[in-house]
């Protein structure tokens, strides 16, 4: 990612992170099953690094399952809000950071990384998955969850080229094949054992990969 890119992402989120703590989401049984499929891959001595963890909402759900989380994310906004809730809960095991996978504080070391819904919106999501693969030992693992919506909403594209042009969307939106998507977590070097769609619809696939 350019410094301009993430600049521009970044300013991008700051102004959408009140409104974003605020919403709701949309498939609660989606996400309770991309919970409990995610606690199944951890371990209560995990030291965690969540990467675009927004305010820091699923970081602090998953606490009690781990050691530590570092919930990362490229808005100053989204993790002043984390901050806020983890002050407000008490929980004293998740730390919100602002920066992007590979920075100074966010290089480790780590047991998991975890994505959820984020490398669609990375410029270059091969990059961080590398990043992921590099900051991982043997045994670590690389757990995502990403929106593949390749063929499945063909107006989607011009919309959100029509969003972008009015601020109203991110400077970048990839349109994943699932069949992609493993490829490039494979090409990095990891071993994918276990897949799932959750929801089906569109689909937003997970994907349980290890560092061999």
């Amino acid at each position: 990612m350019t410094a301009m890119t993430q600049t521009t992402d970044a300013a991008f989120w700051n102004g959408a992170a009140r409104k974003y703590a605020q919403s709701k989401i949309s498939d609660m049984a989606a996400y309770e099953t991309t919970m409990t499929r995610t606690r199944v891959h951890l371990h209560a001595t995990d030291r965690v690094l969540e990467i675009g963890c927004g305010t820091s909402s699923t970081a602090l759900l998953l606490a009690p399952d781990v050691e530590h989380i570092t919930a990362s994310d490229i808005s100053s906004e989204m993790i002043a809000i984390g901050k806020e809730k983890v002050w407000d809960t008490g929980v004293t095991n998740v730390s919100p950071v602002q920066g992007v996978v590979g920075d100074p504080g966010l290089d480790g070391p780590f047991d998991a990384i975890l994505a959820f819904n984020l490398l669609h919106l990375l410029a270059e999501p091969e990059a961080a998955i590398r990043q992921a693969y590099a900051q991982l030992p043997s045994g670590g693992r690389f757990i995502s969850k990403t929106p593949c919506m390749a063929g499945k909403r063909w107006f989607l594209g011009p919309l959100v080229g029509l969003l972008r042009l009015v601020g109203k969307a991110p400077s970048d939106v990839q349109f994943f094949k699932v069949s992609a998507l493993e490829r490039m977590i494979t090409k990095a070097g990891f071993e994918i054992v276990e897949t799932g769609d959750y929801p089906r619809k569109m689909p937003s696939h997970f994907i349980v990969a290890c560092k061999p």
